[in-house]
């Protein structure tokens, strides 16, 4: 458990890099899951799971109110649970459904945290100097929420699927694997389509 501890961390902290701070791209799912499988010592697991997250999603624009999932809770959370023995052709899917959850509840909270941020513009604009404590409290909370998010969603997944596995039948699992193998070919096939529309 402390090694789902330490993913999640980790994961929390490349999530602030997505948008709220850093931006250096290591969010990416294909730099993020390399480098979540460093605690796991799966580098071959962190790299699968790090390149096809990054080819299921490369195609979800953020347009609109649009939230595209997050690589980085993707991949954090894929890992999480296989570091508890969920095999990563169930720990991956798991690891999307996540993302897509984290994303629905990442809007709520930005439309919620308008009015905060309204409040606190009124007071930095009274007392400048209260700009960098709000940035750190801002950094601060989305973290926690995050770190929160990620180590609840791995304690129920994990506990829950852990109890169920020796009772899944083969064929489960053999589909689960055929469908975790054609990931890479379904983001190649909307890779394609991309580069035939910007040739035209």
């Amino acid at each position: 458990m402390t090694q789902v501890l330490l993913i999640c961390i980790v994961g929390a902290l490349l999530e602030l890099d997505t948008t709220y701070a850093f931006q250096f791209t290591l969010s990416r799912g294909i730099i993020a899951g390399p480098l979540l499988s460093l605690i796991t010592g799966d580098l071959m697991a962190g790299l699968q799971i790090g390149i096809f997250t990054e080819l299921i999603f490369i195609d979800i624009s953020p347009l609109g109110g649009l939230l595209p999932p997050s690589a980085a809770v993707c991949c954090t959370l894929s890992l999480a649970l296989c570091s508890l023995g969920i095999p990563t052709y169930f720990a991956f899917f798991f690891g999307v459904i996540g993302s897509v959850l984290f994303s629905v509840c990442e809007v709520i909270v930005r439309k919620n945290r308008s009015q905060w941020l309204t409040r606190q513009e009124h007071i930095i604009l009274k007392r400048p100097p209260y700009l960098s404590f709000v940035v750190v409290k801002a950094l601060g909370i989305s973290f926690t929420m995050t770190l929160a998010f990620l180590l609840f969603y791995s304690a129920v997944m994990g506990s829950s699927f852990a109890r169920l596995l020796p009772f899944l039948p083969e064929k489960l699992h053999l589909a689960s694997k055929f469908a975790y193998m054609a990931v890479p070919w379904i983001g190649l096939a909307t890779l394609v389509s991309i580069f035939r529309l910007k040739t035209r």
